[in-house]
C-alpha cells in the first residue's frame, strides 16, 4: 500500500492509547482518522498527546467513528471486556484490527479468523509488541529443548485485569511446542496455602505478581542438575512497544485471516 494507511485508535485516552496516537501522528506513512475513548470525548487527539492539533476529535462511539472515517486499520488497546466486541465491529466493517489487549478465548479467535477470511482482511492479536519480549519467548522455547524443568514469573502493576499475563501464556505456549508435558516437583507435594505453586500449564507453573510501582517484567527460569538458567525481559516505558505497533499496522494490510502473535509478522 503506497499511500498513507488510515488508522483509528480505540482506547485513545488511555496510557497505551495515547502512545499509539502519538506514534501514528509522527509517522508520515500513517494517517490518524479516528480516536475513540470513553474519557476526553471531544478533545483533539493531537492536543491530548502534547502535539499540534490533528483535526481528529475523540469520540466514545466506535461503530460510528469507523463508519464515518473508513480506516484501514483499528489499533485496540482497551480491556479484555471491550476487545472482542470492538474487534468484531471492526471486522464486520472491513477494518483490520491490530489488538494489544489480551484475554481472548480460542473460540473467539476462531470466530474472528472466520469473519476475517470471509472478508479477505487480516487481524493481529498480540500479547506483546516488544522485540525484546519476542526474543525472550524464542530463547525460552529453545532452552526448553535441553532444560525441560521450567517456571515463569511475570510482574505487572496492581491494576492489570488479567492473570497470568498474555505474554506469559504466549511464552508457555512456545515452550510446550518444544517440550513434552512433564509434571515437575515432588509427586507428594501439597499446597499449604491454595495457589502457592502458581497456575499449572503443560506440566509447569506460571506465577503472577501484581504490585504498584511495577511496569512489566518476566522471568523464565530453567533448572538442571547443579545449575539454573534465567531469561528475563524488563519493560520500562510504553514507548518501547511502539516500533512494533507501527510495524504491525503496516504489515496487517497484506494479511488475510487471524494472526496470533506479533512474531509471525516478523518472519
Amino acid at each position: 500500500m503506497s499511500q498513507q494507511i488510515k488508522v483509528a485508535v480505540a482506547g485513545a485516552a488511555g496510557r497505551m492509547g495515547r502512545e499509539v496516537v502519538k506514534t501514528v501522528l509522527e509517522d508520515p506513512t500513517l494517517a490518524l482518522v479516528a480516536a475513540i475513548g470513553r474519557s476526553a470525548s471531544g478533545e483533539d487527539a493531537g492536543r491530548l498527546v502534547g502535539l499540534p492539533e490533528a483535526g481528529v476529535a475523540l469520540t466514545d462511539n466506535l461503530e460510528r467513528a469507523l463508519r464515518d472515517s473508513r480506516p484501514d486499520v483499528l489499533v485496540d488497546f482497551t480491556n479484555p471486556k471491550s476487545a472482542m466486541p470492538n474487534t468484531m465491529t471492526a471486522v464486520k466493517l472491513g477494518v483490520r484490527p491490530v489488538v494489544g489487549t489480551t484475554g481472548f478465548t480460542q473460540e473467539q479467535m476462531d470466530e474472528i479468523d472466520r469473519e476475517c477470511r470471509e472478508r479477505g482482511i487480516g487481524c493481529l492479536i498480540a500479547p506483546n509488541f516488544s522485540i525484546g519480549a519476542l526474543l525472550m519467548m524464542k530463547f525460552a522455547a529453545e532452552a526448553a529443548k535441553y532444560m525441560p524443568h521450567v517456571e515463569i514469573i511475570e510482574y505487572h502493576g496492581d491494576q492489570k485485569l488479567d492473570a497470568p499475563s498474555g505474554t506469559s501464556i504466549k511464552t508457555a505456549e512456545r515452550i510446550v511446542e518444544t517440550r513434552r508435558e512433564l509434571r515437575q516437583g515432588n509427586p507428594n507435594e501439597e499446597e499449604v496455602i491454595e495457589g502457592a505453586r502458581g497456575g499449572y500449564f503443560g506440566g509447569f507453573r506460571i506465577h503472577s505478581v501484581r504490585l504498584p510501582g511495577v511496569f512489566a517484567q518476566q522471568e523464565v527460569i530453567f533448572g538442571g542438575h547443579g545449575q539454573t538458567l534465567k531469561i528475563r525481559h524488563d519493560s520500562y516505558d510504553r514507548a518501547g512497544y511502539m516500533p512494533g505497533v507501527a510495524t504491525a499496522v503496516k504489515k496487517i494490510v497484506d494479511v488475510t485471516g487471524l494472526v496470533y502473535g506479533f512474531e509471525h509478522l516478523l518472519d
